[in-house]
């Protein structure tokens, strides 16, 4: 019996981590040098997602999801303008990394409001389950939460993603308060990705460090460029992993990322 569920275990994390490539039919590009940061102007307005969380995210990056789906309306507005404003590829990277990552986070939000906040994302298994639902519409098309990561974002070869979108669960990289723009893109991923590493989520020393389980899930995403993933990390935490360390990886916390207190 052990054994059996060893196996489905292992089955349940494989789902997760190559969940739904698929045939995704829509641009996105690859990334190709350093990201612009003098962008002066947005195609996507993406205000009205930004207004939603600073009113109701904290600044540790957990979700009044009783709030937002109260707000249900203007959350599914969001979703709809998204959906009616199809990336084109004369479109920047840049605009293309904020739709991708903005309609990840809002559709995810938009999947825990609607299954009534469960205890886990991983709670939800109708229609495959949460990675593998399709129900975020682009245009004609209706895609999976693991279609727009594994067949969208991930081929865009920017590693940052990883801790830009959020899979609301404990162990996630905390959903940020603001959106998402082609004008912020790389400004707000370097944030993301330097507080997580920095933050409570990892425990990184010289000599012993324990990192988040997504470096062990998505190791090639972070090899790029023949970087090691101690020297990736090694861009953004304030302690320097040594070279000779071994890096230990901390089991993923997949409960619900929801404020403990309401206010």
């Amino acid at each position: 019996m052990r054994s059996i569920k060893i196996i489905f275990a292992s089955i349940l994390l494989s789902c997760v981590l190559i969940a739904c490539k698929g045939d995704k039919g829509l641009p996105s590009d690859e990334k190709q040098g350093e990201l612009d940061t003098n962008l002066t102007t947005n195609i996507v307005d993406h205000s009205n997602w930004d207004a939603l969380l600073k009113k109701y995210v904290d600044q540790e990056g957990y979700v009044d999801y009783p709030a937002f789906q109260a707000d249900s309306v203007k959350v599914n507005e969001y979703m709809d303008y998204l959906a009616s404003n199809v990336p084109q590829e004369s479109w920047p990277i840049e605009e293309q990394l904020a739709y991708y990552i903005n309609i990840y986070n809002a559709g995810t939000v938009q999947l825990i409001i609607r299954n009534d906040m469960p205890g886990s994302i991983r709670d939800i298994t109708e229609d495959g389950g949460p990675w593998n639902k399709k129900f975020v519409k682009i245009g004609e098309k209706t895609l999976s939460l693991g279609t727009i990561e594994k067949g969208i974002l991930q081929p865009m070869k920017e590693p940052r993603i990883h801790f830009a979108i959020n899979c609301a669960s404990e162990s996630c990289p905390k959903l940020l308060r603001d959106a998402y723009t082609a004008k912020n893109v790389d400004q707000l991923m370097d944030r993301a990705t330097t507080e997580f590493l920095n933050g409570p989520k990892n425990n990184i020393s010289k000599d012993k460090p324990k990192v988040s389980s997504i470096f062990e899930f998505y190791p090639a995403d972070f090899k790029l460029n023949g970087l090691t993933i101690r020297e990736y990390i090694n861009q953004y935490s304030d302690v320097k992993i040594n070279e000779d360390a071994t890096i230990e990886y901390i089991p993923y916390d997949w409960s619900l990322n929801n404020q403990k207190s309401i206010p």
